[in-house]
């Protein structure tokens, strides 16, 4: 063979093993890009991404929500208000649904308070479903439009008041009352004299007042200045109702330098604002500027500090963890 042809062969051989080199890395490529795509498609990424939901809410589930959760949200149908309710401090997961079918027939509302209305049950009309109070909460027992006593209870360690702290004859859970005489001595000392006007009050006590109220203003003015037996704050010994020598009437109480006070102190000896005013849709009353409820220090100073009602502190911190 001469060294032409030689020439030739080693020539053709090399340009196809060189092909055939370029064949396997192209096939190799392919390959790796067809296993990488793949495995892409399988991430929640991809899957939220096909799901409707963009590039930055994305990002935001992948960062909020662990892999349970993300699997969840993909079987629901996509909704960009999800997100939104994700974000907020008091989200209770069970209540998703819930917080999204509220949205819907109530737009006018912020994600905040739709939360918050519906942790509360406040989404629900006033006494359509009760359950019974847990009254082995001690201090934090609640009692609202959605959570009742029976007609027989009677708070334990039940005091009488002295006259020298109220006006008429007055009783209150022994603890919630020395926590009063303490906060009564403080407030002394920037010349404010608290004077309570109303506190515990049996089953019977409250129906007459709920029925005296009807009688005078009507079912619709009635529910929402007063609770119905069973359901008010008084039947637990834990609240009052507080005026001052110079400001005797609900009307003018909240103008007074005792409610500023108040507002600013109570929390240390372990009383709360109960119905603040910007909060009827969660409470379900009016606002009430005169009406005080022990829950103890630490509670206390936790819904002064994130500025929040107690149904929204029960509904997160107590029913939420149980």
């Amino acid at each position: 063979m001469n060294t032409i042809v030689k020439r030739k062969i080693k020539k053709e051989v090399i340009i196809y093993l060189f092909a055939g080199i370029v064949t396997i890395t192209v096939i190799s490529i392919l390959a790796i890009n067809y296993v990488n795509d793949y495995r892409y498609r399988q991430t929640q990424e991809y899957k939220l991404l096909e799901h409707g939901y963009s590039k930055e809410d994305t990002n935001e589930f992948l960062h909020i929500l662990n892999e349970e959760e993300i699997e969840e949200l993909l079987i629901k149908e996509k909704n960009d208000s999800i997100l939104k309710f994700i974000k907020e401090k008091y989200y209770i997961k069970k209540n998703l649904d819930t917080y999204l079918e509220f949205e819907k027939e109530n737009p006018e509302f912020s994600s905040y308070d739709i939360i918050a209305m519906v942790n509360v049950h406040a989404n629900q009309e006033w006494y359509e479903k009760t359950e019974k109070s847990n009254t082995e909460l001690g201090n934090v027992l609640l009692v609202n439009k959605y959570y009742q006593l029976n007609e027989n209870y009677t708070p334990e360690n039940l005091t009488t008041v002295s006259n020298w702290y109220c006006y008429g004859t007055q009783q209150m859970v022994k603890e919630a009352y020395d926590a009063f005489i303490n906060m009564y001595n403080k407030a002394l000392e920037s010349n404010i004299k608290l004077i309570i006007n109303s506190s515990y009050r049996s089953y019977q006590d409250q129906e007459e007042t709920y029925n005296q109220l009807k009688r005078t203003y009507g079912t619709e003015r009635a529910e929402k200045q007063a609770a119905r037996p069973g359901h008010s704050e008084h039947e637990t010994g834990l609240s009052f109702d507080v005026f001052t020598k110079n400001n005797t009437t609900t009307e003018d109480f909240k103008n007074s330098d005792a409610y500023l006070w108040l507002k600013e102190n109570a929390h240390k000896y372990g009383f709360i604002e109960r119905y603040p005013e910007g909060k009827e849709n969660i409470t379900g009353y009016a606002f009430e500027s005169w009406h005080w409820r022990y829950v103890g220090i630490e509670v206390a100073t936790k819904i002064y500090e994130e500025q929040i009602t107690f149904d929204e502190y029960y509904a997160y911190y107590i029913e939420n963890q149980q």
